[in-house]
């Protein structure tokens, strides 16, 4: 069985996909671009686009009744591989005090809205 999470603390899907899906014990989250849910406006510094990206990812774990601690594998798009470290060093904050999920950072072509970052996650359910 698979449920759909939505919340209003994360930007609504801009096309045919759900925030997130449940289903036989994850949650697995669509790409959370850097935009603040409120304003629909994107930070300019990849600094501040990671952290709303992961910003929004916490809002749709939480709607789902998880926490960043129970991710246990994420994916990191980047426009420029030259943004790693500045990144890095922002998840690397967001995930402190958690044993950090397998990740996978990969550059890529283009994001959409042109974002510098994207963040996807796939978290366990609690039982």
């Amino acid at each position: 069985m698979k449920s759909v999470i939505s919340t209003e603390l994360a930007p609504a899907a801009i096309g045919p996909y759900s925030q997130a899906v449940q289903a036989n014990g994850f949650v697995f989250t669509s790409g959370q671009l850097p935009l603040c849910p409120d304003t629909g406006q994107m930070p300019e510094t990849i600094e501040e686009q990671t952290k709303q990206s992961l910003t929004n990812v916490e809002a749709i774990l939480q709607a789902a009744g998880v926490t960043k601690f129970d991710v246990v594998k994420t994916t990191v798009f980047l426009k420029n591989m030259g943004d790693f470290a500045a990144m890095n060093a922002v998840y690397e904050a967001f995930f402190a005090g958690a044993a950090f999920p397998a990740r996978s950072a990969v550059e890529v072509a283009r994001l959409p809205k042109d974002a510098l970052v994207e963040i996807e996650v796939v978290a366990r359910c609690k039982p």
